[in-house]
């Protein structure tokens, strides 16, 4: 893996962990993939939403939102997230791009199984945690159906300081990215109602896709050619956080 070399023993060997899953499906075309059955069983464990809530050390706002817990009943969708959901950072979170976190469950048992302990239902400050999802093989574009609602993927989370205070450990944003399970962001399509046990279904994006873990590896070691700038631009991606970047990319000369 690109990069990998200069990373830590333990960490390296986690990311070529998270290589070998990542190409275990033997190489199906992504589209393929969802033909083939992929995530179709999947629906909602849980809708999460947090307070306002004080950070001690942090860089940037001193209140966060990433303390997320479970609610119960219908919870209507906007095209800003759900409501009651404090964004406080609002220069790096929320906003119609970053309405809505999700996480996986997939993702939440090989972090347990990691970490050796059970992880509450918005541990990683996600809105909706569904079952049997792993996000890192997603596409820019596609689409979650639950109920009414329509959710587009738009990026992957990047972590950051706060989120290694909300685990407690200081050097969980290096072991996030080596675990390369970032979980996504999405743009709200339609808005609607929906409640913890919707099935949900995926259309995968009609374009040429790009997966969430290459715009992942992506931020921290760029591809600058102008034909993979390109290829990241033609999909629908988060505008502030990684189309802007691209953008610039392209038209400032850094081409490597």
């Amino acid at each position: 893996m690109s990069g990998s070399a200069t990373l830590p023993l333990k960490l390296r060997t986690v990311l070529e962990a998270a290589e070998m899953r990542i190409q275990a499906t033997g190489g199906i075309p992504h589209d393929e993939f969802w033909r083939q059955g992929g995530f179709t069983q999947m629906h909602v464990l849980n809708i999460n939403i947090g307070s306002a809530r004080i950070i001690g050390n942090a860089k940037a706002s001193p209140k966060t939102g990433i303390y997320k817990l479970p609610v119960a009943g219908p919870v209507h969708v906007t095209a800003g997230g759900l409501p009651g959901d404090a964004i406080c950072s609002v220069k790096h979170h929320g906003g119609p791009d970053q309405a809505v976190y999700v996480y996986g469950g997939a993702d939440y048992a090989w972090w347990a199984a990691v970490l050796g302990q059970a992880l509450a239902p918005g541990t990683f400050g996600e809105n909706l945690t569904i079952s049997d999802l792993e996000s890192a093989g997603l596409a820019i574009g596609d689409r979650l159906h639950v109920g009414a609602v329509i959710l587009e993927v738009t990026a992957p989370r990047i972590p950051c300081g706060t989120f290694a205070q909300r685990m407690g450990d200081p050097g969980f944003v290096e072991r996030f990215r080596a675990a390369e399970r970032p979980g996504f962001y999405c743009r709200v399509v339609r808005e609607g109602v929906i409640q913890a046990g919707q099935p949900v279904t995926l259309e995968p994006y009609a374009g040429k896709p790009v997966t969430i873990i290459e715009v992942f590896r992506d931020y921290y070691e760029p591809e600058l050619t102008p034909a993979a700038i390109r290829r990241f631009l033609a999909a629908p991606l988060a505008i502030r956080t990684h189309k802007k970047k691209k953008e610039q990319q392209l038209h400032g000369g850094k081409h490597g």
